[in-house]
């Protein structure tokens, strides 16, 4: 049976259902009858329109369209795409152990990072080798999209763990590029969720968790006995940039610091099946040893469930910026043909009874848009001891950072290549330096990355520009720029595109990610977390307030909220 009788089928099959579910009810009627018109639609397309039409596509359009109508986590996977969502819930493929993405300077897929310890970085894939073929195909574009020809390749590099192949790539180096092989095996990789950990200002443990894919609670926990057992007296869970995953990965890291049985989460939906609670299952590690958790607005779902409630249960002190706000629970459904509907299915509810979604997907403007729940609109719920704290938008911490705004230039710097060529120019003319602690980016270092700016002819668009222009276009057509011709110059003057000026202005951020770029190539991501510690304001600010106990308890105090 073809792609379009299944497609046909399916959707006579499922009128059916909703026929036979009528009993005068209008909202079954609403639905078999618009059920009923999508398909004798589809089919008379099909049968009079004047070109043959793409059933898959067309099809796959029109569920598209009606999942845009719910949330930004409910998602149709065809079977094609089945593995990259196990691939996300488990953080486990079958590979290499590398990342890859699009390099527009050659039109070819460039390896980004191999994973350390895994088989890519084991014989000696290096970051910046080009990707010519893969067990002797050559990898080219042709007409596909950038993200299409990256899916190809990966599905290239990808397979049963324990087949080999052999990998042709060109590496850059200083006068010329070197084809080189390398022979691989695949095996089973996991993606680290604990990508460092370690002490820092003497007895303070510290964890990087970036994500929350299964087991990644044991994981958590083998670090944190270690660095008790090195001397750690107080923790830092470091949550920033962690988009979540597992709920149940999350309440088994909480059960590691409250007592057994506590019930950290729970779960409501249209659904009685919908509806359950979350408790910890196993005796605490440490009840008492003093906790701080770093989040920032890239924190979300399982990394809220895990600061919400160690805040709601008084158990750490929140230092950062306020979350994403997503208290939205997805589960898996299987559909006909081996595809998966991701569906969002109920909200969670931490301790103190507050759900922190901050987006009412089911209330969108005339324009389809949504907006945030404004402050004035969220309730105050109460921790354990009486604290006060808000539901809507996220978790707002007990102490909050400002750190400075990612300045424009360095998503175009990054976009552009830029910081990832020089990246690789700087492994040709260094010796790789004996440990993170001692790396460090030189004043002639960052003149090298300012002439190799300048020598690509790098331009950006900034926004202020843009908005100046759109400004100027406006006041001429309403009259008004010949009274402000000095005004607009004046602006002009401040706001004109300086290439010199804003790569010293902003040379301290662009120190940052040139510094996280180059010792990545050496430490993998282990070395990139320990480099951002280097400077870190969220680290600062709790490694002060570790330092002063009596300020730490007088922040989880009633008092202190009122």
């Amino acid at each position: 049976m073809n792609t379009k009788k299944i497609i046909i089928a399916a959707i006579t099959l499922f009128i059916g259902v909703a026929l036979l579910s009528f009993k005068g009810d209008d909202r079954n009627f609403k639905i078999a009858k618009n059920l009923d018109l999508f398909n004798s639609i589809f089919k008379e397309l099909d049968l009079f329109y004047v070109d043959t039409i793409d059933a898959e596509k067309m099809i796959q359009n029109g569920i598209n369209g009606m999942l845009a109508l719910t949330d930004p986590y409910t998602e149709y996977y065809p079977e094609e795409e089945v593995g990259s969502l196990k691939e996300m819930i488990t953080g486990k493929y079958g590979g290499i152990g590398a990342a890859i993405r699009y390099y527009e300077a050659n039109n070819r897929i460039v390896v980004v990072e191999p994973t350390e310890g895994m088989p890519a970085a084991e014989v000696g894939v290096k970051a910046g080798d080009i990707i010519l073929e893969v067990g002797g195909k050559e990898m080219l574009r042709g007409d596909m999209k950038p993200q299409e020809f990256s899916s190809k390749v990966s599905d290239a590099l990808r397979g049963e763990p324990g087949t080999s192949f052999v990998l042709k790539v060109l590496r850059p180096m200083q006068k010329d590029s070197v084809e080189m092989e390398f022979k691989i095996t695949r095996r089973n990789i996991r993606t680290n969720p604990v990508p460092y950990y370690g002490l820092v200002r003497d007895s303070i443990g510290y964890i990087a968790l970036q994500s929350f894919t299964d087991n990644c609670a044991k994981d958590f926990k083998k670090a944190f006995i270690e660095l008790k057992q090195k001397g750690a007296k107080s923790l830092v869970i470091d949550l920033r940039d962690n988009g979540g995953g597992s709920l149940a990965e999350a309440v088994d890291i909480v059960g590691l610091f409250v007592p057994k049985g506590q019930q950290v989460v729970y779960t409501k939906g249209k659904l009685k099946q919908a509806d359950n609670s979350f408790k910890t299952k196993y005796e605490p590690v440490d009840t008492e040893i003093p906790l701080v958790v770093l989040v920032n607005g890239a924190s979300a779902s399982a990394s809220e469930i895990l600061s919400g409630s160690l805040q709601d249960l008084d158990r750490a002190v929140i230092v950062g910026s306020r979350t994403y706000g997503k208290g939205l629970v997805q589960t898996t459904r299987p559909l006909p043909y081996n595809g998966t509907l991701k569906v969002t299915t109920s909200k969670y509810y931490i301790p103190s009874g507050r759900c922190i979604q901050a987006i009412d997907y089911s209330k969108k403007n005339a324009d389809e848009s949504v907006a945030r729940t404004p402050d004035s609109l969220t309730n105050v719920f109460h921790t354990a001891i009486g604290r006060e704290v808000r539901d809507g938008g996220g978790i707002r911490p007990d102490i909050e950072v400002k750190s400075a705004k990612f300045p424009n230039i360095i998503f175009y710097l990054m976009n552009d290549d830029i910081i990832f060529d020089y990246a690789t120019q700087y492994c040709w003319t260094h010796q790789a330096p004996e440990s993170v602690e001692a790396f460090k980016l030189t004043d002639d270092d960052y003149s090298a990355f300012m002439a190799l700016v300048k020598s690509r002819d790098f331009t950006y668009d900034r926004q202020s520009e843009k908005m100046l222009k759109s400004l100027k276009e406006m006041a001429e057509f309403e009259g008004y720029m010949d009274g402000a011709k000095e005004e607009f110059a004046a602006l002009e003057k401040k706001l004109n595109h300086n290439l010199d000026r804003d790569l010293k202005t902003f040379e301290k951020q662009i120190r940052e990610y040139l510094s996280q770029e180059v010792i990545t190539r050496y430490f993998y991501q282990r070395g990139a977390a320990m480099e951002r510690l280097k400077d870190d304001e969220y680290l600062e600010e709790a490694v002060k307030i570790l330092h002063n106990m009596a300020d730490y308890k007088k922040i989880l105090s009633v008092a202190e909220s009122k």
